[in-house]
């Protein structure tokens, strides 16, 4: 049994039958060759038709709006990323050297796309129910967690607005940096007549929705 083999049985619940699949699930671009992207566009839709199942099951007298809400929280790539790191994902991606270098292998973005990537190569092998097993153990008992379903700082504060009878939020980007496969964006988000905050993410979505938790935090 090769170590990739050993591995991906020992952190997903399944055994590779074909090893090759799975080492492309763990390359990143930067490596050059076979990468991961064809399966992380294939586990992203196979994560989602999981989770919406999931939840469609564990809450049955809730409505569409916080069933999404619900939905959104779980699939995010911060918390794709923490499942990354729950797994020890980070030890095992092939990285070129610039990108290992530059901290690829803790990045959110990267380990996020490989957990999907993982859930992609699962479903090629043994179909949803493989992917699902997966999935179920790897995410535990965070979609059970959930007390009441999660509101999106965004959804908030625009409802802040409506309440003080003030314009609508406002986000602008301020900054982006780093490389291609980690980059840093930074937003700033203003409340017309009532205040401004600015917070940095991975993606653009990302750093919004936490400067508008910084601005909520600000208005109390």
């Amino acid at each position: 049994m090769s170590a990739i083999t050993a591995w991906i049985t020992s952190a997903t619940g399944h055994t590779p039958h074909d090893a090759a699949l799975f080492e492309r699930a763990l390359t990143h671009s930067s490596r050059g060759g076979a990468d991961y992207e064809r399966l992380e566009f294939l586990g992203d839709r196979v994560l989602g038709l999981i989770m919406a199942s999931l939840l469609y099951r564990l809450y049955p007298d809730e409505p569409e709006g916080k069933l999404s809400n619900r939905f959104n929280a779980l699939v995010t790539r911060e918390t794709c990323a923490d499942v990354a790191r729950d797994l020890g994902i980070g030890a095992q991606v092939i990285l070129g050297k610039q990108a290992r270098d530059d901290g690829a292998a803790d990045s959110d973005n990267v380990l996020g796309d490989v957990v999907e990537a993982l859930i992609g190569a699962i479903y090629l092998e043994g179909g949803l129910e493989a992917a699902e097993a997966f999935v179920r153990r790897a995410w535990g008992d965070r979609a059970e967690r959930q007390a009441s379903a999660p509101k999106h700082p965004k959804s908030t504060l625009q409802e802040l607005a409506a309440a003080k009878g003030a314009k609508p939020p406002v986000y602008r980007l301020v900054h982006r940096s780093g490389p291609h496969h980690a980059p840093r964006f930074t937003v700033e988000v203003e409340l017309p007549g009532l205040g401004t905050a600015t917070a940095e993410g991975a993606s653009k979505q990302e750093a919004e929705k936490a400067a508008a938790l910084a601005l909520l935090d600000e208005l109390g």
